[in-house]
């Protein structure tokens, strides 16, 4: 019987390993930011805008936790890679309806220390476009325009910076 359960458990451990190492889906083109309700930090912006630079929307919300500590990682990144090609777009997409306030989410943003666009998607249209379900959720973009990585909740930091870093070392 200790054998069985050994031999399940190194069974499990070994699908669990598989479904983590699994490589990204194959890229896709990324959906424009659309329906959103006010820009902060920045004139409206276009992902056509931004081509030949990598970006990283951040699908957030300023009461979410997960979110609140996935923004060190966020944000530094944007200082770090900013003049490199490096864009973030934060793309706030509110949860509950006192979320929708703009005041609030400045608020938020000044608290939190957010320097980088964000997008106000109180409609969840931009949010459908990507068919995002989760929060946070980072959608990694490459310089022609194509979805190439993506990763919902915390963690995975390493693993995203290396992304960014390959994805901003490639030719425009």
């Amino acid at each position: 019987m200790l054998t069985l359960l050994k031999s399940l458990a190194a069974a499990s451990l070994f699908v669990v390993c598989a479904v983590q190492a699994a490589p990204q889906s194959a890229p896709v083109a990324a959906p424009e930011f659309t329906g959103i309700e006010k820009w902060l930090n920045s004139d409206p912006l276009t992902l056509q805008s931004l081509r030949g630079k990598v970006v990283l929307v951040d699908f957030w919300t300023y009461t979410c936790i997960n979110c609140i500590r996935t923004l060190p990682y966020v944000t530094r990144w944007y200082q770090q890679y900013k003049d490199q090609g490096f864009v973030v777009v934060g793309v706030h997409t509110p949860e509950f309806p006192f979320e929708r306030s703009t005041k609030n989410v400045s608020q938020a943003m000044e608290r939190l220390g957010i320097k980088y666009p964000v997008a106000q998607d109180n409609r969840y249209a931009t949010w459908d476009a990507y068919r995002n379900q989760y929060w946070p959720a980072a959608y990694l973009i490459d310089k022609h325009g194509q979805i190439v990585y993506r990763h919902f909740g915390e963690g995975k930091y390493k693993e995203t910076e290396a992304e960014i870093q390959r994805l901003l070392a490639q030719p425009g």
